[in-house]
């Protein structure tokens, strides 16, 4: 049985980028990220420790994410990666990674990186 649980545009602020003037300012980032869980005992239970919580790993992303200054979202992706698979629950992970305007004439632009344990 596969599950997917799905966190879309969580947006969080950060000093992102490789030109000085990104190094000074805030930008907004949009991370959206979808995981295959072992949920399977959620199902009978209804209790939230036996599914993926998505609020609690959202939280630790957002606090994470505020808090760091990377140059490139490769590197921020990487380390949004391990927060994720801090649940052992988490089977496979699709996360997509973007900076709305961050090139004129297109909406955002983005990085989606597919993880597997």
């Amino acid at each position: 049985m596969s599950n997917k649980i799905f966190v879309k545009d969580l947006d969080v602020e950060a000093v992102i980028g490789i030109f000085n003037w990104e190094r000074e300012v805030k930008q907004l980032i949009r991370i959206s990220y979808e995981v295959e869980v072992e949920i399977s005992k959620a199902f009978d239970s209804d209790k939230i420790e036996d599914t993926f919580d998505y609020k609690k790993t959202s939280k630790r992303i957002i606090n994470y994410v505020e808090k760091s200054s990377f140059q490139l979202i490769e590197a921020l992706a990487e380390q949004v990666v391990k927060i994720i698979f801090r649940d052992k629950k988490v089977i496979s992970l699709k996360l997509t990674i973007s900076k709305p305007g961050a090139l004129r004439g297109s909406r955002e632009v983005g990085l989606t990186i597919f993880r597997t344990v």
